[in-house]
């Protein structure tokens, strides 16, 4: 009995092009979703980025009328950016700073009491690299509760981190992060536990 042996993946002889932009999807959305995201960014280019600072419950309207799913005490700033408010959904007393890209291509989900920091890039859109047409994937992230990620981190396509969890600033979070840690670099990694003073706690839980 003769065994196969696993398929190989091919690599491109050597000066050869893998990928072929010729080859990629022009429109990889349904027609749809391009009708919502030109009303969506004709709205977000004026009611919402001219509002008043303050204006938490009007921009919150807002984004629940392109399919938004936000707890009543979800704070948005103003100078933040939701690609795809229908694909987005955040819990109560979560706060979102100015500067933060939401590139929703697939589901954000953030739990509550959690924050984006400046300038946070939450990039829920890749492409298949090892095919030659670079197809679109749209992997979701899921932000837990509690969580507190620091100026210009970037969270990477299929992420998961766990509740209670910090992220460093600027770091590379490219893998999951599990809860109740400290995590940081360039890829991120965990760096410690995160512990809570006793009275904190107990003030919080009483």
């Amino acid at each position: 009995m003769t065994l196969k042996s696993p398929q190989i993946d091919s690599q491109p002889p050597p000066g050869a092009i893998f990928q072929r932009l010729d080859q990629t999807a022009g429109h990889p959305y349904p027609l749809r979703d391009y009708v919502r995201r030109i009303l969506w960014n004709l709205i977000r280019r004026t009611l919402f980025r001219w509002s008043f600072p303050r204006a938490f419950r009007w921009r919150r309207w807002l984004l629940k009328r392109f399919g938004a799913r936000l707890g009543d005490t979800a704070f948005i700033r103003k100078g933040a950016w939701i690609w795809h408010p229908w694909l987005f959904e955040m819990g109560e007393h979560s706060t979102i700073a100015d500067g933060v890209v939401i590139y929703n291509l697939g589901p954000v989900t953030i739990g509550n009491h959690s924050v984006l920091s400046h300038d946070t890039y939450v990039c829920a859109g890749t492409h298949d690299y090892t095919q030659c047409n670079l197809p679109l994937l749209r992997p979701p992230i899921h932000i837990g509760s509690g969580v507190w990620i620091a100026m210009q981190a970037f969270i990477g396509p299929g992420v998961t981190i766990g509740d209670n969890a910090v992220i460093g600033a600027r770091a590379v979070v490219v893998k999951d992060i599990p809860p109740d840690v400290v995590a940081a670099g360039n890829p991120a990694r965990v760096i410690k536990p995160r512990l809570m003073r006793k009275n904190v706690t107990q003030t919080i839980n009483g």
